[in-house]
């Protein structure tokens, strides 16, 4: 019996995989469980159907990825923030302050993306990497001044 799994199955198969099984293991577990479909014309058809619709919505978040780092490679944003004489900032700058910074730029970056090891607590300049999937970076510099700073 010839079945398309719904699921990944533990030494059976991954999901959207067409498998040959025993007819009892498919219809009394597989199919049973809903861990899998009969394998039909129709549904093998419904199932390149929607492999072809993956493969484009990955074409096009690859561009859409691919026009964001174009647009944030290289960029230098300044970052105001309270710090004492010294250059310690009173508080610090984490993934989520750069979100918040990218958004007021116009650009949609997610936390896990920003790679940053431990959160900015100096003024000076730093570099950023954003890294987006299909293995896409970005270099960003980040310039935090202090707010006295901006006010000279």
């Amino acid at each position: 019996m010839k079945v398309i799994l719904m699921k990944d199955v533990p030494k059976v198969g991954k999901k959207s995989e067409i498998k040959d099984v025993a007819d009892g293991y498919g219809r009394n577990f597989l199919i049973a469980n809903n861990l899998a479909k009969p394998a039909t014309e129709a549904t093998i058809k419904q199932l390149e159907l929607e492999r072809e619709l993956l493969v484009q919505q990955a074409e096009a978040e690859l561009k859409v990825e691919e026009e964001l780092v174009t647009q944030l490679d290289g960029q230098e944003i300044e970052i105001k923030a309270k710090a004492e004489e010294s250059g310690k900032l009173y508080g610090s700058i984490t993934a989520a302050k750069l979100i918040k910074v990218f958004k007021d730029k116009g650009f949609e970056v997610a936390k896990n993306n920003i790679k940053l090891a431990e959160p900015i607590k100096e003024t000076g300049e730093y570099d950023i990497i954003i890294e987006l999937s299909h293995g896409l970076e970005a270099k960003i510099k980040i310039i935090i001044i202090s707010e006295n700073e901006a006010l000279v």
